[in-house]
């Protein structure tokens, strides 16, 4: 008998590790990784739940339930801990929540860094008093999940219309989520550094009043033929 919507696959090993990584997309934010992937690549249709006090970072447990169904984000978390973060595919759907309090507290003692959900939350008022456990989601139900299956883990996944893998480099603030993939992290990381530098210089500038836009009237110019 097949195991197909049964599986579980354990994480990526070269991804668990390099909590300096971690770190360093701490520092940045995600609308500045967003826009050094050249704004195609970013979670949408998620919010936070939490108080957003600080960036959620982690690296992704991958986890694709059968809506309203979830057995296999408890088998997920029984696999995760420390710079971890449990991302569910849920299919979008709010009809019934997919984690709740009681979920979150055994993730907190886990060491689990927070959920990304596409689907549905409750207790939501127990995750608003978060400042350090990160939980985006799509919308709120009271009504409790199923735990029959199917599900997989460490699989692909689609979550707000951005793919994510096992591993990825998970990055969550007050703007949303965005998933970035750990064999170009480093790229990635290295060009977001340089912009945020350059938002700083910008940010200066305004201050001071000397901040110019030098590509406005020459868009407008190309735009018009002037």
């Amino acid at each position: 008998m097949s195991n197909l919507g049964y599986r579980v696959f354990p994480h990526p090993a070269d991804a668990q590790q390099d909590a300096a990584l971690l770190d360093q997309f701490a520092q940045i934010g995600v609308a500045q990784i967003s826009d050094c992937m050249q704004r195609l690549y970013g979670v949408v249709g998620l919010r936070p739940f939490h108080q957003c006090a600080t960036r959620m970072v982690g690296f992704a447990v991958t986890v694709k339930v059968r809506p309203g169904d979830n057995l296999m984000i408890h088998k997920a978390m029984t696999m995760s801990g420390a710079h971890q973060i449990i991302v569910v595919d849920g299919h979008g759907d709010t009809t019934n929540a997919l984690v709740g309090e009681l979920m979150m507290l055994d993730a907190q003692r886990r060491g689990i860094v927070g959920f990304v959900i596409d689907g549905a939350i409750r207790d939501s008022d127990v995750f608003a008093a978060q400042s350090s456990f990160g939980c985006f989601a799509r919308d709120v139900s009271h009504l409790g999940p199923y735990k029959d299956g199917p599900g997989e883990v460490n699989v692909p996944v689609s979550v707000g219309g951005q793919v994510v893998q096992s591993g990825d480099i998970i990055v969550g603030d007050c703007d949303g989520v965005v998933a970035v993939p750990y064999a170009q992290a480093h790229e990635v990381l290295a060009l977001a550094q340089k912009k945020e530098a350059t938002e700083q210089v910008a940010k200066q500038k305004i201050a001071v009043g000397t901040y110019t836009k030098p590509w406005l009237e020459k868009t407008i110019a190309e735009r018009t033929g002037a």
